[in-house]
């Protein structure tokens, strides 16, 4: 299924929710009808939470089926919320924006090409997937770049012939090129996703949403 959204009158939903194959995390001011949005297009059991004290939680949290990684920052009552459902680490450090920094389905991981080789040991232990340094569209925040599923993913308009041969062979889908929100590159920022739908910025247009569609396989 897919759905548009916005999150509080921002189209930038993902900025403050993320998603994986069986749950979402959505900071807390939000409303019920996009509680909704989000558990009825991704088929997910939604949690609300704060991290680091903050509203940004899918710029602070990245996870898959396995595990999740959340800021360094986070206060021990936010972490135990993410417990309930997956092993958690958190990312110390100036880079500890980790849905920002780390992009990761259930093949691989694509992060920050500055996070140091203690971060990414760390990464690939609780997510239990291959991590490999990378940026996309020449930009180091590669979460907020891309968005991938199991099945597919899109990544900025900039993205370079190498940069997504890297992201293809780690993450092991198809990724495909596109704007989100009526134009906007960081495509990350814009939608939440997984196997079984995508919840997208009310801003995004239909020939935008039909490129997400193609490119996650929810046709």
């Amino acid at each position: 299924m897919m759905r548009l959204s916005r999150y509080g009158g921002n189209p930038n939903i993902a900025v403050y929710s993320a998603a994986n194959e069986s749950f979402a995390f959505i900071s807390p001011d939000t409303t019920e009808e996009f509680v909704k949005d989000v558990e009825s297009a991704l088929e997910v059991k939604a949690f609300l939470t704060t991290m680091a004290g903050s509203f940004v939680v899918g710029s602070l949290i990245a996870m898959n089926s396995r595990g999740a990684v959340v800021s360094g920052l986070a206060e021990s009552q936010e972490v135990s919320v993410v417990e309930e459902c997956l092993p958690v680490t958190l990312l110390p450090g100036k880079h500890n924006a980790a849905g920002n920094n780390i992009l990761v389905n259930d093949h691989g991981a694509i992060v920050n090409p500055d996070l140091t080789d203690e971060d990414i040991a760390m990464i690939e232990k609780v997510l239990s997937v291959p991590c490999v340094r990378s940026t996309i569209g020449g930009t180091n925040t590669v979460g907020s770049s891309a968005k991938v599923t199991n099945k597919g993913g899109i990544c900025h308009p900039n993205t370079t012939d190498e940069e997504l041969e890297i992201l293809q062979k780690v993450l092991k889908v198809e990724m495909k090129r596109t704007t989100l929100n009526h134009g906007a590159s960081f495509v990350g920022a814009c939608v939440l996703a997984n196997s079984r739908g995508a919840l997208v910025g009310d801003l995004t247009t239909p020939i935008e949403m039909g490129r997400l569609e193609d490119a996650l396989d929810l046709i």
